[in-house]
């Protein structure tokens, strides 16, 4: 089974219920079906075949999603990007993995335009435009497709996250590790067409797959929520009540925000059934009322990098009122093999570790295909880069990071393509980026060497890293330093900046 067998079949067997609400409108199944088999057409005029990648630049919309169910109906790989992010950073993207087809809306066509992209092909979501634009798909057939023959090892999507090296790097996920996590996550959550799917996190981000495929496998309906409603407390709260959602998937923070500014723990009759959080640890003293409230509701922690998708699972049953360590990430999911890779016992980080720590190291079906433009990874182990101990019970407890690689409200960052982004003002002669707090509280915290008289303002930073960096990666503070701390072997000493950064600014 591919990503477009799943609606297929489900329009074959439902095809008047509600498949997709958003804020463009509403679709059952069988009108997904038959738009998406419009948008399939309307892309191979275009020249989009088996194999090709094609862009998705755009707001979250039930157009956006039959634009990736008519890629997937030619066998190609769909390839979500930030719709704020700067032309810079989009162009960049589309240069690395060749792409020569972009969905997107006829401003963001003009910007790409005006950053000296002419190359492109353009199916544009808007009903009037110069080139391809919507109004124009009734033109083309609705019917079925001949089989596209992609199989279980073709490319099903890439989603791009922070590079180390100061570009963003596209991770590569097959069909079949696509099918073997949302299959899972059909059998924990039980799905069936009386669900209805929250679709808190943007396309580009790998939580939004479980939202739309989990509830297409099981017949039921998502509703995608708008980009501007994603941290609005009080407006998701009122979504909640009046879509009645009984699956709700998102990062903690946005939990916490809607328990804390939104009122939602004054309702006594939410609706939901399934509580699933990931991304980022969620603080016990907020996850507490929230079980407590919700206490027929079954809650699950889901851990896994882009890299893996979700790779583990802990059910968070009852919580002790002394309980103040985070639940675990639990173990394996999804057919996957987890493990540490212990250092060396007699090693200094060994000692440094304590005993049962090491990298979480994982194996097994939903391990990624590889980075775009890299060798394949192939059925190796992934080295997650996060340390873990593993409990008594042979759950595994998340502990942090081995790397410089940062997370913000659930959104992994390097803190390398920050520094390079910050490295390219001419301003800055040397640079630091550590991340305090985490989240609703989490901020980055930038520590420069100016070659100037005077280090860039705050102001100054933001705007260039606006022009370079999605606005997740945008820097919160900026310190000026006469030299940044080293270690004894010369390298930047990112714990003495972290321990820098909790102390108030001087400045």
């Amino acid at each position: 089974m591919t990503l477009d067998q799943i609606v297929i079949r489900a329009a074959a067997k439902a095809p008047e219920s509600i498949a997709l609400k958003g804020p463009d409108g509403t679709l059952t199944y069988g009108q997904l079906d038959a738009l998406a088999n419009r948008v399939a057409r309307a892309l191979q005029e275009l020249g989009v075949k088996r194999g090709d990648r094609v862009g998705l630049w755009t707001e979250k919309s039930v157009r956006a999603v039959a634009a990736m169910q008519g890629i997937a109906r030619l066998g190609a790989a769909y390839v979500p990007m930030d719709p704020l992010n700067p032309a810079a950073r989009t162009r960049l993207i589309l240069d690395d993995c060749g792409i020569d087809v972009l969905v997107t809306s006829t401003t963001r066509a003009s910007e790409l335009h005006n950053a000296g992209v002419s190359r492109l092909r353009f199916l544009l979501l808007d009903d009037k435009g110069p080139e391809l634009c919507w109004n124009r798909l009734s033109s083309f057939s609705s019917a079925p497709l001949p089989p596209h023959g992609a199989g279980d090892d073709d490319l099903a999507y890439i989603l791009y996250t922070s590079g180390s090296t100061g570009a963003p790097k596209g991770v590569c996920i097959s069909q079949r590790n696509a099918l073997a996590f949302i299959e899972w996550c059909h059998e924990l959550l039980g799905t069936t067409p009386e669900d209805r799917f929250s679709n808190h996190a943007p396309f580009f981000f790998d939580l939004s797959v479980l939202d739309l495929y989990a509830a297409f496998m099981g017949g039921a309906s998502v509703t995608l929520i708008p980009e501007a409603l994603a941290f609005a407390p009080e407006k998701l709260v009122e979504l909640v009540l009046r879509e009645r959602f009984t699956c709700w998937y998102s990062v903690p923070s946005a939990l916490m925000l809607m328990m804390q500014e939104g009122g939602l723990l004054n309702h006594p009759d939410l609706p939901f059934r399934m509580v699933l959080f990931a991304g980022e640890p969620f603080p016990i003293r907020h996850l507490r009322p929230l079980r407590e409230h919700l206490r027929r509701a079954r809650f699950f922690n889901l851990y896994g990098p882009t890299e893996t998708n979700v790779c583990t699972f802990h059910e968070v049953t009852e919580l002790s009122p002394h309980r103040t360590e985070p639940v675990p990430i639990g173990r394996a999911s999804c057919g996957n093999r987890v493990w540490l890779a212990r250092p060396p016992p007699d090693s200094e980080e060994a000692r440094e570790e304590g005993d049962g720590v090491g990298e979480l190291m994982v194996e097994g079906p939903t391990v990624m295909m590889g980075y775009w433009g890299q060798p394949p990874h192939g059925a190796r182990p992934y080295a997650t880069g996060d340390r873990c101990r593993e409990l008594p019970d042979g759950t595994f407890e998340y502990l942090g990071r081995r790397d410089n690689l940062l997370k913000v409200r659930g959104r992994r960052i390097e803190a390398g393509e920050i520094e390079a982004a910050l490295l390219a003002h001419p301003d800055i002669r040397e640079v630091g980026v550590v991340a305090t707090g985490a989240g609703l509280e989490a901020r980055l915290v930038a520590f420069v060497v100016s070659g100037a008289a005077k280090a860039p303002s705050l102001l100054k930073v933001k705007k260039h890293c606006a022009e370079r960096l999605p606005r997740y990666m945008i820097v919160d503070e900026v310190r000026a330093l006469p030299e940044l701390p080293r270690t004894q072997n010369g390298k930047l000493d990112r714990r003495e900046l972290r321990e820098r950064a909790q102390r108030p600014s001087t400045r």
